[in-house]
């Protein structure tokens, strides 16, 4: 595993690759948000730090997911609320707090890994449930053999329901998955695709509301 230690604090960074190095994790450091944007294909996994000279870390993050999934750990002294939530929802896969315990980083460095490794062996882009079958790649799907059509945001609501089947997703998730900005006022056109949706997919209810939250996939 190769890490990328995005990090302006030359104490900090130091001592980050030399313990990464101890337990044989090689890491190259960068200073600037803008090295990580041209660098990330040399890295499985990056500890971002959120006050950068050059770009804030949440910018730095929402340029890379534009075009990058490599997983992502703020490492950042903000502790406050608001900015970790702005940072799970721009894409970060963890969030930690500096002085972080070596320990805990690698523990999380470990599960991030963990999943990637699961994520690869079990990639596929179709999915089935009973006689419907969705091919997230093709973005097409088909009931009992007869190919359905969605709009693209109908489509982009299916997709994030059934990557996870089983699983709540909230409301905010899904407009910021959809629409970009889970902040953004787009409630209203959320409830009117979720119900062209439903009708769409038909008998039985495959999307089940959860009052006060979301919406799960239960197929």
């Amino acid at each position: 595993m190769r890490i990328g230690v995005v990090e302006d604090d030359d104490g900090v960074a130091d001592a980050l690759i030399d313990a990464l190095a101890a337990h044989r994790i090689p890491a190259q450091r960068m200073v600037r948000g803008r090295d990580l944007l041209t660098r990330h294909p040399e890295f499985d996994l990056v500890l971002l730090d959120l006050g950068l000279p050059d770009m804030d870390g949440i910018e730095v993050l929402r340029s890379l997911r534009q075009v990058s999934a490599v997983p992502v750990i703020i490492l950042t002294a903000r502790d406050d609320e608001r900015s970790v939530v702005r940072g799970l929802r721009n894409g970060a896969d963890d969030y930690l707090v500096k002085p972080a315990r070596m320990t805990e980083l690698l523990a999380r460095i470990e599960a991030i890994r963990r999943r990637a490794s699961r994520a690869r062996q079990t990639t596929t882009s179709t999915r089935q449930f009973g006689d419907l079958t969705i091919d997230l790649a093709a973005r097409s799907l088909s009931l009992a053999g007869q190919p359905l059509t969605l709009t693209t945001k109908e489509f982009d609501l299916l997709a994030a329901l059934v990557d996870n089947p089983g699983a709540a997703v909230s409301r905010q998730q899904l407009m910021d998955q959809v629409w970009g900005d889970a902040f953004v006022s787009v409630s209203k056109s959320l409830d009117v695709h979720m119900t062209a949706l439903r009708a769409k997919l038909g008998r039985p209810a495959r999307i089940e509301t959860i009052r006060g939250f979301g919406y799960r996939w239960i197929g």
